[in-house]
């Protein structure tokens, strides 16, 4: 094959290649930032964690007892659901309407709830013996941040250490829907290690407390 040929087969497959991922979503591994897939029920961090200040552990509680902070079960939503099944605004339209018509308010579900009940296995009206609930399921909730599993990360090792979840996952209390805000790239999180004093402990001399946290590769790769 000519020389020139072959540049112009190798440019046109560079290209092609190019192309395809830009016009995909593909990405290096661990290299997810700004994925933000769409869930099964629609769940609003800004509201819970921002308006409501649910602290993370609440929801989140694996976090501070090992490797994984675990994703809620409905058990854990419906702690609070089983007596919030709506919108305030929606509750007080419903209360002015049936004040109004002169009857008993009646019950409203939004939509997004009426998803939990379902997965939950829960009639929000006890009242409505004919209502037909579906078997209890696990809510197929869509995984958002994820290192490669040769990467062993603990995260009660970090909130132990005291380090805040948003130095991770960036600012939760704003989002409405969840984001991966940092690419957890190996750099990324050296970074971090090198920018964070160790914790002064029996351990570490008084000569050696200004340690950086470990950068070893074990620490991470085991």
């Amino acid at each position: 094959m000519h020389t020139s040929t072959k540049v112009f087969a190798i440019s046109a497959l560079l290209l092609g290649g190019s192309t395809i991922i830009a016009n995909s979503d593909s990405r290096l591994m661990a290299n997810n930032k700004g994925y933000s897939p769409e869930q099964p029920i629609t769940y609003s961090h800004r509201l819970h964690a921002g308006e409501l200040e649910i602290n993370c552990l609440y929801c989140h509680y694996g976090a501070e007892r090992g490797r994984h902070a675990g994703i809620p079960s409905s058990s854990i939503c419906m702690n609070c659901h089983s007596v919030v099944a709506d919108g305030f605004d929606s509750i007080l339209m419903e209360k002015v309407r049936a004040e109004t018509a002169g009857e008993e308010p009646k019950l409203t579900v939004s939509t997004e709830l009426a998803k939990l009940f379902d997965y939950a296995g829960w009639n929000p009206d006890p009242t409505d013996e004919s209502a037909a609930v579906p078997a209890a399921q696990p809510i197929p909730w869509q995984r958002i941040h994820q290192v490669p599993d040769f990467v062993y990360f603990d995260h009660s090792v970090h909130v132990a250490a005291g380090q805040a979840c948003e130095t991770c996952h960036g600012p939760v209390q704003s989002m409405e829907r969840m984001r991966q805000e940092t690419d957890l790239s190996m750099g990324w999180c050296i970074d971090c290690h090198r920018a964070n004093e160790a914790t002064p402990t029996s351990l570490a001399p008084d000569n050696d407390l200004h340690r950086h946290v470990s950068t070893d590769c074990v620490t991470c790769h085991l």
